[in-house]
């Protein structure tokens, strides 16, 4: 699964981090009842999302430190569910980073690292870094998951792109290490990447299609996001993907022991993460935050969902 939850902040002043509008002085009025409120949220939407089961693995988009995210698998309804987690410590200006939760029986963490992504050089501030996480799972296969979340689209799209190019090519360049270490790599590619399916950072630079617009090859990425109908996220009236999910070719092989096919990728769009876009019409995200308003909805974008199938080692 994969989730960008809009802003979890805790109510403390990271003096190292512009974070002064999540505290309860703030020009949000945050305080605790409200940041309980938003872990209680996004543990419902963690435990709705696959029935019976929680997710495996849950990538996570915008969450502060730590703090959150212990109070999210300890001491909300997602305790029973026991997830550990590994997250970054990205030089992000708003102290916002992204992190994996997963389930120790069924992935068992061999590493984690954070991939720095030097903005400096074209001139702009410091952004998260991307997350990658390497586990074994039942069938004994070794499973590469990257969690990403791209530099805004902040002043424009064409503005902004290049620093979407440069941490695509930062990203192309630690999943293709992987695949020159690993003989048959099972390679997960998921976060909010402020970019749409179409776009030159996922298109060009990390060379993510569609399946079945040619023939599926291993060495190559495939985006399960690409024609989806619907968004994870609405802007003025029109829904946008962008978060995605991205596998290697080698996910999508019938043989594969890790395997999994462009209809086990969807949007979760359960009715109690919707309201009336009352000045569009339709249905949009039920948000936390209309502008500096508390609006105590539960995200400004939609998670993700993929199935993989496994084989039993």
């Amino acid at each position: 699964m994969e989730y960008n939850v809009e802003n979890l902040f805790d109510c403390r002043h990271d003096s190292l981090k512009q974070d002064g509008e999540f505290l309860p002085s703030g020009v949000r009025g945050w305080n605790r009842f409200r940041f309980a409120e938003k872990v209680n949220k996004v543990a419902k939407v963690i435990l709705a999302a696959s029935g019976r089961q929680v997710p495996d693995l849950v990538a996570l988009c915008e969450v502060e430190n730590d703090y959150c995210l212990r109070t999210l698998v300890r001491y909300s309804p997602l305790r029973d569910a026991a997830y550990e987690y590994v997250m970054t410590d990205s030089p992000d200006e708003r102290g916002i980073d992204v992190a994996l939760l997963y389930q120790p029986a069924t992935f068992r963490m061999l590493e984690f690292r954070p991939i720095r992504i030097p903005l400096e050089q074209l001139g702009h501030r410091p952004t998260r870094d991307i997350l990658h996480v390497s586990g074994r799972v039942i069938s004994g296969d070794t499973l590469d998951v990257f969690v990403c979340h791209f530099p805004s689209r902040s002043g424009g799209q064409k503005r902004s792109e290049p620093y979407r190019l440069q941490a695509a090519s930062c990203l192309k360049q630690a999943a293709d290490s992987v695949r020159s270490v690993r003989q048959r790599p099972n390679i997960v590619i998921t976060g909010d990447f402020n970019d749409y399916p179409s776009d030159r950072s996922l298109r060009e630079v990390l060379g993510a299609s569609r399946p079945g617009e040619d023939e599926v090859s291993c060495g190559r990425f495939y985006n399960l996001m690409d024609g989806k109908p619907g968004g994870t996220y609405r802007y003025k009236g029109e829904w946008n993907i962008l978060d995605q999910m991205i596998v290697g070719g080698e996910l999508l092989q019938d043989s594969s022991s890790v395997r999994t096919d462009y209809g086990k990728a969807r949007i979760l769009s359960f009715p109690f993460l919707l309201e009336e876009d009352e000045t569009y019409g339709g249905e949009t995200p039920f948000r936390m935050y209309r502008g500096m308003r508390y609006h105590g909805g539960y995200s400004d974008h939609l998670p993700l969902l993929l199935e993989l199938e496994i084989d039993d080692e």
